[in-house]
């Protein structure tokens, strides 16, 4: 049996030291107005645009390859507002993670197409939310889980201090999260038999064998086959949502949608047609909100 090394003793105390470093750096974000803490994000956008960040990269490729109708010019604008609104996603956490139920109710200045979740739950099968990386999506989902049990997928991160913090704001207002494994996915169907409501991120690529290729502005794109799954196995129905983060720090409005027909399809070629064409009507209601900087094509057909 191996003897425990000086570096393996030190691994817990980084990880502590981290997350009282990110508790720290969330507070004073937090105790900052809106309007301040979005005009640092807006400002870490430009650094990162004047920088020529890998994230500015990422953004002009992808934008590149999905709005070839832009200009030249135009693209590069749209880079820029993508790049400050991903700093604004990163500077409002302390207040999205860290606001108390009445600070989280009083940011949601409007929600347009809460009939369609309504209409959904009043169903009785369950409801799969799906709820792309637009705009305030970390503000969204807390919302949500004010108003109706949830149960939500995600990715555990590489840093472990950054995923108790993560899971202890996410689930503190009664929302349940599982991570995207097969424990996962069967907490997801118990859910849906329930009559509950899931909420998944459809737009990230999922591990080999979890996705199938989709078009997606246009591109083939590796496509997550869980939601097609889970709606074919429990009859759940569909709603598409996303948060608008408001100019000026005036708080965010929350948009349903119904989801696009064709995912009920049995043909998952059909369905996840159907999902990212819903998704990128989403995306196209407001471009600069969308997160262009994830390496969403990593994986080609060929």
């Amino acid at each position: 049996m191996s003897k425990p090394t000086a570096q393996s003793h030190g691994r817990p105390l980084r990880s502590a030291l981290r997350l009282i470093l990110m508790r720290f750096f969330l507070r004073v974000l937090a105790a900052l107005p809106l309007q301040i803490s979005h005009a640092i994000g807006a400002g870490l956008g430009r650094l990162a645009w004047l920088i020529k960040s890998p994230m500015r990269r990422v953004a002009e490729a992808n934008i590149a390859l999905c709005l070839p109708e832009l200009t030249a010019a135009q693209q590069q604008q749209l880079v820029k507002h993508s790049l400050a609104q991903t700093g604004q996603t990163l500077t409002e956490l302390g207040r999205v993670w860290l606001g108390k139920k009445p600070q989280i109710e009083a940011l949601v200045r409007g929600i347009e197409g809460q009939a369609y979740l309504d209409q959904a739950l009043a169903i009785g099968q369950g409801v799969i939310l799906v709820a792309p990386h637009s705009g305030a999506w970390e503000l969204g989902g807390l919302y949500t889980a004010l108003h109706t049990p949830m149960t939500t997928v995600y990715r555990p991160p590489r840093e472990p201090a950054f995923e108790q913090l993560m899971t202890q704001s996410r689930e503190r207002f009664g929302a349940k999260l599982v991570p995207a494994n097969r424990q996962g996915v069967k907490a997801l169907l118990l859910a849906l038999r329930r009559g509950e409501l899931i909420t998944i991120l459809p737009d990230q690529e999922p591990n080999v064998g979890e996705g199938a290729f989709a078009p997606f502005f246009g591109q083939p794109a590796y496509t997550l086959t869980l939601i097609h799954n889970l709606m074919q196995k429990t009859g759940a129905v569909a709603v598409l949502g996303r948060t608008e983060r408001l100019a000026r720090g005036q708080g965010y409005r929350l948009h349903f949608y119904p989801a696009p027909e064709g995912m009920v399809d049995p043909d998952p070629a059909i369905a996840l047609a159907a999902l990212n064409a819903g998704i990128e009507q989403m995306v196209r209601a407001n471009l600069a909100q969308y997160q262009w900087v994830y390496r969403r094509f990593r994986r080609r057909p060929n």
